[in-house]
């Protein structure tokens, strides 16, 4: 009889802490915005002005005046500038598990290990790089930023579909002649650093420093700089053609992806899938995932500086439309989907149209206004490339085949 009533209490333990659950669960999703008539007006800082007034007119005042100022920006509010180690950082390159017969002989598969060391500290990250067998050479390639470490089951060979397990069409990639480069995103931290303890930033303290300022690289900044070590690498080797690298990125690594492309511009063309908040949507519409959402969920994805314009959006000096124009007049490709109400694709659209100002000035064709984003409809000759298909918070096979021929339109 006594064990029969703890049972029932334990049952009803249980069940009430469900149903608490299930309540916070819908009391926590109450405040996102999914609704198009609750998007606040908003004014976008012009792209085009200096926070002095003065109107950009001219390529030359673009890249000596206000480029500079928006990277600063990004850098210090943002995403966090990557400090100068008091140490100079050492980096060596080390190739293990060369495979030349790679994907029914079609590729050359080989793992190379960079290593960056100095008086602080040692830490390693491990890309993958496949080249295409029998074409001319250099060539030009794809590098993803990657949720997937080289031994995961995802990136094993599906030698019947010459793909990888999780999709991605490597056997395409080589046939159209690019070179595949994966960047593992926790080689150099982990997907939510609190600490900083282990991670790369260690070897760039300064005296009796243990964490990063408020404005030093959070996360996102950490992802993208891996991307930088391995173009560092591609720039090494005769077979990877280094002013033709398409660098990529799903959801989190999307919006490394463009920071990365931002900040450097070695990268010759930037793909974004999926990307959102601190990617490519504007964060003053206060759709879907917002500041706040992003820095309760993970606090240091963004620098510590960031987290002062929770709710305050509109201080900002700067919008993402802003991120996209700094990759100009290198090619951009955004990619959303009309399931994907987290990510905001109407945000991502309006981002890369209100970047288009950039590349007009540059002489590069952008992204024309829609009154309606047309659906399953691709734009890929012209140097804002950008779809919004049907679907959710994934990469399908048409958005591979279109980010292959946006590659290729503008490399080839």
């Amino acid at each position: 009889m006594i064990i029969m009533r703890l049972i029932y209490i334990l049952i009803l333990f249980f069940l009430s802490t469900a149903f608490v659950f299930s309540q916070n669960r819908k009391e926590e999703d109450f405040d996102i915005n999914y609704d198009e008539s609750k998007v606040p007006v908003f004014v976008l800082p012009g792209v085009l002005e200096l926070s002095t007034g003065t109107k950009i007119t001219t390529p030359e005042n673009w890249y000596a005046q206000r480029r500079p100022e928006i990277v600063s920006l990004f850098s210090n509010l943002i995403y966090g500038k990557i400090p100068v180690p008091i140490d100079p950082i050492k980096v060596t390159y080390r190739i293990e598990n060369l495979d030349s017969d790679y994907s029914s002989a079609k590729g050359t598969k080989k793992e190379v290990i960079i290593t960056l060391k100095n008086s602080l500290g040692e830490k390693d990250m491990r890309i993958l790089v496949i080249t295409p067998n029998n074409v001319k050479r250099p060539v030009p390639a794809f590098m993803i930023i990657n949720f997937n470490t080289i031994e995961s089951r995802g990136m094993q060979l599906n030698k019947e579909q010459d793909r990888f397990n999780n999709g991605w069409p490597i056997g395409q990639l080589l046939d159209n002649g690019f070179a595949f480069v994966s960047v593992y995103h926790e080689d150099l931290l982990s997907h939510n650093e609190v600490e900083f303890n282990n991670s790369i930033q260690s070897l760039f303290y300064g005296e009796n420093q243990s964490f990063p300022l408020a404005n030093e690289w959070g996360v996102l900044a950490t992802c993208g700089y891996g991307a930088s070590l391995a173009l560092d690498y591609l720039e090494t080797v005769i077979d990877i053609d280094h002013t033709k690298v398409a660098l990529m990125g799903h959801s989190k690594l999307g919006k490394a992806a463009l920071w990365a492309a931002a900040r450097d511009q070695r990268f010759g063309l930037a793909i974004s899938a999926n990307s959102g908040c601190a990617g490519a949507a504007l964060w003053r519409r206060k759709y879907g995932e917002t500041l706040e959402k992003m820095c309760t969920r993970f606090p240091y994805w963004l620098c510590y500086n960031a987290q002062k314009f929770i709710g305050r959006e509109e201080d900002l000096p700067i919008d993402q439309h802003m991120l996209l124009s700094l990759i100009a007049p290198r090619p951009v490709y955004i990619a959303s989907s009309a399931n994907d109400s987290w990510a905001d694709p109407v945000g991502e659209y309006l981002s890369a149209y209100y970047a288009s100002e950039v590349y007009q000035l540059l002489g590069k064709k952008g992204l024309q206004y829609m009154d309606t984003i047309p659906i399953n409809k691709t734009f890929i000759e012209q140097e804002i490339g950008f779809h919004y298909r049907s679907g959710g918070h994934y990469i399908s096979e048409s958005d591979w085949d279109n980010f292959i021929k946006f590659a290729t339109y503008h490399f080839k």
